[in-house]
């Protein structure tokens, strides 16, 4: 897949529900399961789809590593943290390719 950086490999592509969060959400600690700081470029999801510690791709949203869990994410869906309110709700929801890089 073409990224900003050029082209990278990936094992696969997954089509998720996606939607956005800002790193004061939750608990407003901004710390996310693994103990990483909440910032754009930390993903929320599945452990069960997309283990922990996986750098991904999102088109349009850059590279990022799977870090948080969240409680509403289960299954295909994926939160994408942003930078502001208004990235956030720009974003909204919608069902993007995520591709999981080898």
């Amino acid at each position: 897949v073409q990224t900003e950086r050029g082209a990278v490999q990936y094992d696969k592509r997954i089509t998720m529900d996606a939607s956005a969060y800002l790193p004061s959400d939750g608990g407003g600690r901004g710390i996310t399961a693994t103990g990483a700081v909440a910032r754009h470029g930390i993903v929320a999801v599945d452990p069960r789809v997309i283990p922990l510690g996986t750098k991904v791709f999102i088109p349009g949203y850059g590279i990022a590593g799977a870090a948080e869990t969240g409680g509403a994410i289960k299954g295909q869906r994926i939160d994408l943290c942003m930078e502001s309110y208004h990235e956030a709700i720009q974003f909204g929801r919608r069902d993007i390719s995520v591709y999981v890089l080898g």
